[in-house]
Order: C-alpha cells, then structure tokens, then sequence
C-alpha cells in the first residue's frame, strides 16, 4: 500500500497566502443594487472570494467547493470567478459564517451545526443524533419545508443558505480507550460538534470543537481522548489509524451530515438572475458529487482498513440506548429554551414520523431481509 503523506493531503495544491492577498480588495461585488444587477450586461464579470471550514483542497471536501467555483465559471462562461480558499487561508476555518456574513467574502461551506453558538436551531440543518439518513435529510430539506426554515433563520445574518453536500452515514470515532460501558464515556475529552457533541457531555464526556486540521495533532498530544471525523476514507488519509487503538461504529450522532452552501444576501441579490440560478444549479451538483464520491471511497478504504488489521467495534447496546435517552433530553432542553430551534424541530421530527412507516416498509426490509 503506498504511503499517505498526512500534511500533503491536508495541503495537496494549497493556495499561497502571498499570492491571495494581493487580490482580496478587487474580489468584490458588494456595491450592486438590485437595479443595477437586474440589467444583463454579458460582458460584465463578477470575482467572489469563497471561504470554507476544511482544509485547503481537503480531498471531496475541499474538492468539491473547488469543483464548484470550476462548474460555476464554466456555466457562466466566465462572467462569474470565484476564488476558494481553505481553512486558515484567508480566515480561521470556524469564522467562514461570520466572514460571509458581513461580506468580508462572498459565498462559504462547512456544515451548520458549526454555527450552533450564535444559532441554536441550525444545527438541525447539519445532523441530529438518531436522526435521519442522509437520503431523508435531503428530502425534508428540498421538499419535506426544511429549506424555508433554514432560510427564515439565516435571514438577520444577511445570509442565504443551500444544501451542497451530506457526508452519508459516518462512524463512531476513533478512541484509545474500550467502550464497554457507559461509564466509560465519563471524563474522555472527545472532539465532537454539534447536538453529538452536546449528547456526549450530558452522558459523561467532555466534547470539544476544533477544526479539522488540528484533530491529528490534538490526539497525538493527547489534548483529546478520541475524536470523530468523517468515515474510512477521510480518517484513513488523516492517519488516525496510526494514533488510536479502535475505530467504533455506527455514527450514532451523524446518521447524514448536511452540508451547505451559504451566500452574503446583498451580494446574491446583486447578481443578474441567470447567476443566481447558476448558484443554485451548481450548489445541487455538489450535493451529489460528495454524496456518491463518499459511498465508493469509504466502501473502499473499510477493505483497505480490514486488510490493516485496524480494530473496528460496535459501541455495545448499552451504549447506543444511553447516548439514545440522552439525545431526546437535549433536545428537549434546547426547544424549551429557544423558540426557533422549536419550530424547525417540529418540523423535521414531523417529517421523520411520516417517513418512518415507508422507510420501514421498503429500505429497513431490504437491508435486513434481502441484501
């Protein structure tokens, strides 16, 4: 098996800091009126700058974003450029949303529950514990009302969100530590964001946010006891592998990460209509493209892990029932505090219900009968 170089995959092709600074002040757009932008005009071209949570051209990721700023060029024969910059190239990777926000950059990607801090209701835009897959997420979001919810709630931050990628199903995390009880959750300091990460504290643990470039290096230092990422593919390229006894499963709190494309308002509502739509059709794309690029290559790198001999578990039942209870109790807690995070709970746990007997009838059969 050849070699996997951990600092080139975080930095495969990064963009030099020298070389884009230069251009920060002429990537901009935000002067527009609604006005101005509604008369087209096939021969006047807009440069965004677009900041995102991963690592420099993170494979699928990073990629992906990357891949977008190319499919929105091309469809816009050149009238529209977007630049994309990594986590920490332009700004730390967990500041992109208020960068978008207040038009510092244009357009941004990462995963909502990122912004649970300043928004307690986005997180279940990103993933909640025992939720949805990542089929279902999608379809409350496109077509269940999730997406007028997540509109409504990004709307004082002058922002426009849009789905654009979903991690599928991840697994457990890596620790260096058996999981055998509950108890044995408690006092283990685990990088965990979001509604998970809140569900692991109230069982015992201590959950930290931290972006991904720095997880390797706080579980080498043993800053933290274990971490979550993504799935085999990503986590093997990190080499979490090398630093950490066990690989768990399932993923209990991100069952189909929801990942987003957000917009500075203004800047959007400047644009002609015919990019707009190209945001839009390009934001779709890249929904798909992470979606299916993540089942082929987690498929292949669990064989490729297996072949290793890396130790993969299941967190035992008693674990899953606990960490199950625990998640209703936050949930609870955080829709009788926030009058928002309510209503979009309502919503999505409505959808859930309906979806759950033909799921049952259909998928759950397949899986446990047929295949």
């Amino acid at each position: 098996m050849k070699k996997i170089n951990r600092a080139s995959f975080l930095k495969k092709g990064g963009l030099a800091l020298a070389a884009g600074a230069g251009t920060l002040v002429a990537c901009n757009s935000s002067g527009e009126s609604k006005n101005e932008a509604s008369s087209f005009d096939p021969n006047k071209k807009y440069k965004w700058n677009m900041v995102t949570t991963w690592p420099p051209n993170f494979p699928i990721l990073g990629e992906g974003c990357n891949k977008f700023a190319e499919w929105v060029n091309e469809m816009s024969g050149g009238r529209m450029q977007i630049r994309v910059f990594g986590g920490g190239e332009l700004i730390p990777s967990l500041e992109a949303f208020d960068a978008v926000s207040s038009g510092t950059a244009q357009i941004g990607h990462g995963s909502a529950y990122y912004w649970a801090g300043k928004i307690p209701a986005a997180q279940f835009f990103a993933s909640v514990p025992f939720g949805m897959n990542a089929q279902q997420v999608n379809a409350w979001i496109m077509s269940g009302g999730g997406l007028e919810l997540w509109r409504e709630l990004y709307e004082p931050f002058d922002l426009i969100p849009f789905l654009a990628g979903n991690t599928n199903a991840q697994m457990g995390g890596w620790f260096n530590k058996e999981i055998n009880t509950v108890d044995d959750l408690k006092g283990l300091k685990m990088r965990i964001p979001g509604l998970g990460g809140r569900v692991f504290e109230r069982a015992g643990g201590s959950a930290i946010l931290s972006a991904g470039g720095e997880i390797y290096t706080n579980l080498e230092r043993g800053v933290i006891d274990a971490t979550e990422w993504i799935g085999p593919f990503h986590d093997y390229k990190m080499g979490f592998h090398k630093i950490a006894k066990y690989y768990y499963s399932p993923g209990w709190h991100e069952a189909g990460t929801a990942l987003e494309i957000f917009v500075n308002k203004t800047n959007f509502e400047g644009l002609p209509k015919d990019l707009q739509v190209i945001i839009e059709t390009a934001s779709a794309r890249l929904n798909l493209y992470m979606m299916t690029e993540l089942e082929v290559k987690n498929a292949e790198y669990l064989k490729i892990m297996r072949e290793e001999g890396v130790d993969i578990r299941s967190f035992p039942d008693e674990v899953i029932q606990k960490l199950k209870e625990t998640t209703q109790e936050v949930i609870n807690d955080i829709v009788n505090d926030d009058p928002k995070s309510a209503k979009v709970y309502e919503s999505f746990k409505n959808f859930k219900q309906t979806n759950k007997p033909w799921s049952d009838l259909t998928e759950r059969v397949f899986y446990n009968k047929i295949s």
